[in-house]
């Protein structure tokens, strides 16, 4: 409301300063009057430029609305699967989940191809929930048996943040053979004492062709599991993303950024064949406030479809604390025949998605923070070809680490919805600098006309 006081006051100011100018000139409609309408039309969009810009954007790392991808397309899931709306490979969705719901959404599939579906739960905010509760998500055939069961709960924290599980139809697999109709199941899961407040769903669908050639379906290899030494060096500072399609590229290095109780971000670290990540996360110290807070800090790892790979957190006291994810085996196809979740989802390269999540309750012993978290981000060996797919994925490019993925770790460039509203502030910011300038120049020339009509 300051700036549109300001603004107006503007106006009430260049209004005194039109009507001068044109007592002074000679005749009738002079160049002072075309200047001033040129002056009003700019004025007017700064205005709307500034109310744009205005409203400030919740940070990412503060308790606020998920990030949804500003591609999704709203559903809305089934009881029944004769009422299932179809999910595309490559499209992504929006829809939601009801206390105590069980909703279908259809699948047509080829023969060849593994299809993954992540299903994310949004909850939101300050709504109350049990370390138990959470979503689960089944791939079923036509028939109604069921290929795979995952779930996600939201963990010992009891604090509401994005959780995702993942559905999968594995074209080798007995149970699911075959083209045709294919359902995704997805339960909610609720504590008797949980808050009765539907929650948002995202969807994506990826489809994962078959491979040109046989050999690379044996078992995995054996591979280092020591754990490895955490990066050192000093912190740079990256701003998580609000959501999946916001996340923010980061690379091999020491990341930090300050985060809320409540808040949740979203990185992206691009790994490619052959490739072994490690990450360790770090909650900083505290001056004020005393007690235990259990389940204060949550590391969710990611893969390039959205797959639960691992998770690790951390209890908290005031003093710094630390959690590493356990040591994940190099890249590469072959793992998906492992029995290992944290070794069976290093399936493909990509980018892979880190979420931190501050538990809400933390304030309740610590205060409102904002708390110091940093990363420490490892990506060892050398990269090499992939296993050579027969046809292009859908998303197209999902599997492989391009020379711009590269380059946005670098950087620390984001997608979707958060790097939209990045270039519409910067744009906001950069425009209104560029109006302003032309409105002093233009009101300049104004003058000058003014005085050379004068008498």
């Amino acid at each position: 409301m300051g700036h549109v006081r300001s603004n107006d006051e503007g106006w009430r100011v260049m209004g005194r300063r039109t009507a001068w100018w044109r007592t002074r000139a000679q005749g009738g409609r002079t160049p002072v009057a075309g200047a001033v309408r040129r002056v009003g039309v700019v004025a007017a969009v700064l205005c709307a430029t500034a109310a744009l810009t205005g409203q400030p954007a919740s940070a990412a790392g503060s308790p606020g609305a998920y990030g949804y991808d500003k591609g999704d397309r709203a559903v809305n899931g089934a009881s029944d699967t004769a009422h299932a709306v179809r999910l595309d490979p490559g499209g992504t969705y929006r829809s939601s989940l009801p206390k105590g719901a069980a909703l279908y959404y259809g699948l047509d599939l080829d023969a060849t191809s593994d299809v993954y579906v992540s299903v994310t739960a949004v909850p939101p905010a300050g709504t109350t929930v049990a370390a138990t509760d959470g979503i689960k998500v089944s791939m079923r055939n036509a028939a109604g048996t069921g290929c795979t069961y995952r779930s996600a709960t939201f963990g010992a924290g009891q604090s509401p943040h994005p959780v995702a599980a993942w559905a999968v139809r594995e074209a080798g697999k007995a149970l699911c053979k075959g083209a045709g109709k294919y359902y995704v199941l997805v339960e909610r899961v609720d504590a008797s004492g949980s808050s009765p407040d539907t929650w948002g769903l995202e969807l994506t669908a990826v489809s994962e062709p078959a491979l040109t050639r046989a050999g690379t379906t044996s078992v995995p290899q054996d591979w280092n599991s020591a754990s490895p030494e955490a990066v050192t060096g000093e912190a740079r500072r990256r701003a998580g993303g609000s959501g999946f399609a916001g996340a923010v590229a980061v690379g091999q290095g020491v990341w930090e950024d300050d985060v809320e109780p409540g808040g949740t971000l979203f990185y992206k670290v691009p790994v490619d064949w052959g490739q072994q990540l490690s990450v360790t996360a770090e909650l900083g110290a505290t001056s004020g406030g005393s007690g235990y807070a259990t389940g204060a800090l949550d590391l969710s790892l990611y893969n390039p479809v959205r797959g639960s790979v691992d998770e690790a957190g951390l209890g908290y006291q005031g003093s710094a604390e630390s959690a590493a994810l356990d040591p994940l085996p190099p890249v590469e196809y072959r793992n998906r025949y492992s029995v290992v979740d944290h070794e069976s989802g290093m399936r493909f390269a990509g980018s892979y998605y880190l979420v931190v999540h501050l538990a809400a309750q933390l304030a309740d012993s610590f205060g409102q923070g904002p708390f110091p978290v940093t990363l420490r981000v490892r990506v060892d060996g050398s990269a090499h070809a992939g296993p050579g797919y027969a046809a292009s994925s859908e998303p197209r490019n999902i599997f492989e680490v391009t020379t711009q993925d590269r380059a946005a770790a670098v950087t620390g460039t984001g997608g979707g919805g958060d790097t939209a509203m990045k270039v519409l502030a910067v744009a906001g910011i950069g425009g209104g600098s560029v109006l302003l300038a032309t409105l002093g120049v233009w009101t300049a020339t104004a003058r000058r006309r003014a005085s050379t009509a004068a008498p």
